[in-house]
């Protein structure tokens, strides 16, 4: 049944716009960003390649492995699918409600507010510092009016048609790529190599920043490991949403083959940028100034040790360029995971319709408006808390549905199988379970509220299917 609504959708997108959905949807604003905090927690230029390496290394392994899922189940949903198949529907509702409520919505708020921090260096009135009105112990400031904007008006040109933000995401991300591997390569011109060396002496003493005297404490033990934990959120952070392109393979031509491929190609790309990038601020940038970085601007510093104060507009606006980028592939994907879900009897009835551009507008909206609401609660640092882990949670759950899949389903066809299985997949979910593990540990009390949205999914599932 499911498959004929599968039809309503136009395959439109070919394998360079499925890489640049990829590479589009995962660099937004914490490559530029994040840096900063991951060497107040661990203080050392290798722990903070080390992170970045590690980082790259477990997304290209999840990507690779998301292929063979891809290849077996080619259509609309992506992840929501894949789960659905290999746990049953509570498992996939719970995914669905999730993403929904937190990884989606609260993605494209936190990059929406990282918009609007870097907006306001080319227009001050922009700031978050601009309040505009007040009730109570609420604040409403411009900068969120200035996310909420941006989120409102690629909600417009997505709901217009996937051409139109096809071909914004494609040239985007181009955009986006030249101009940070050209800020690469200007760093790398403008390296001294008494800050490399600098930075590079003590490459392996993890020590940890007291934030109010700035002073640096040695760590070790159970403390590095938090450190560590604390430290990952954000190149984390900075290096999910690839999914977001097995959301609309029912829009993508030859998707057997083009989703696994442009999962893979994307992700190795940017992680490959990732550690070229921060390589680069530590040729350019003192450890004490990466740490101590306005507002963790550390791309801002690095830009301005370049090229002068110029540097700061120039940053300022490729940021915008990437997170608008960034935003539209969050946009664009999202909305047919509800879509998918509305078709299965999981969501508003409302969000499985297509408009006449075929594509599903109800849900756009809906997601829209919740991700709107979101970027008034504001904090960057407590939305990325509040997402990390749940993304991972996912990620581990759907590499585990791998190993069901295979047993559920032998003969099913896999034009394409898991990379290394089992020992790739495997270790990807020892090491982000690891990592789920310490985050509660760490930051029980964002990614606390983080789990319990997720878990409150479970009484909403049985009540609606009681309702049924």
């Amino acid at each position: 049944m499911e498959d004929n609504n599968q039809e309503d959708f136009k395959r439109e997108l070919g394998l360079l716009d499925g890489t640049m959905l990829v590479a589009g949807s995962m660099i937004g604003s914490g490559i530029f960003i994040v840096s900063s905090d991951m060497v107040r927690q661990l203080g050392s230029a290798g722990w903070l390649i080390a992170m970045w390496v590690l980082t790259g290394l477990i997304t290209v392994i999840a990507a690779v492995s998301y292929g063979e899922l891809s290849s077996m189940f080619p259509k609309a949903g992506g992840q929501y699918v894949y789960l659905k198949e290999a746990y049953g529907k509570l498992i996939g509702f719970l995914y669905g409600w999730s993403f929904f409520a937190v990884i989606q919505t609260g993605t494209i708020a936190a990059v929406g507010v990282a918009f609007s921090k870097f907006a306001a260096y080319l227009f001050p009135s922009f700031s978050d510092k601009n309040i505009l009105y007040e009730i109570g112990d609420f604040k409403l400031n411009a900068a969120q009016i200035v996310s909420i904007v941006t989120i409102v008006l690629l909600s417009y040109i997505n709901s217009r048609g996937v051409k139109n933000s096809k071909i914004l995401q494609t040239v985007l991300t181009v955009v986006k790529i030249l101009s940070l591997a050209g800020l690469i390569i200007f760093g790398f011109m403008a390296a001294k190599a008494e800050v490399w060396d600098a930075n590079w002496t003590n490459a392996w003493v993890s020590q940890s920043m007291d934030v109010t005297s700035g002073s640096w404490m040695p760590i070790s033990g159970t403390v590095l490991i938090s450190a560590i934990s604390a430290a990952l959120v954000g190149s984390m952070f900075s290096s999910v949403a690839w999914e977001g392109v097995t959301f609309i393979a029912g829009e993508i031509k030859n998707p057997k083959r083009n989703v696994g491929l442009s999962l893979f190609l994307g992700t190795l790309t940017v992680s490959i940028i990732y550690v070229l990038a921060n390589l680069m601020y530590l040729a350019v940038v003192p450890l004490q100034d990466i740490a101590t970085a306005e507002s963790d601007r550390v791309a801002v510093v690095a830009a301005n040790n370049i090229f002068g104060s110029i540097g700061t507009y120039i940053i300022a606006i490729m940021i915008m360029i990437s997170t608008f980028a960034c935003n539209n592939g969050l946009i664009m994907a999202g909305a047919r995971v509800y879509y998918t879900m509305a078709k299965d009897g999981v969501f508003f009835k409302k969000a499985a319709e297509l408009n006449k551009a075929s594509v599903p507008a109800w849900s756009i909206w809906v997601q829209c408006l919740w991700a709107s609401a979101l970027c008034l609660t504001g904090k960057y640092g407590d939305l990325l808390d509040f997402v990390v882990i749940i993304v991972l949670i996912f990620y581990v759950l759907t590499i585990l549905g791998i190993f069901i899949l295979r047993k559920k389903m032998p003969d099913a066809e896999r034009p394409y199988k898991a990379f290394a299985y089992p020992f790739l997949p495997g270790l990807y979910i020892v090491v982000a379970s690891a990592i789920c593990v310490a985050l509660l540990y760490t930051k029980t009390s964002t990614s606390g509220w983080g789990v319990l949205i997720m878990l409150l999914g479970i009484p909403v599932y049985y009540l609606t299917k009681a309702k049924e």
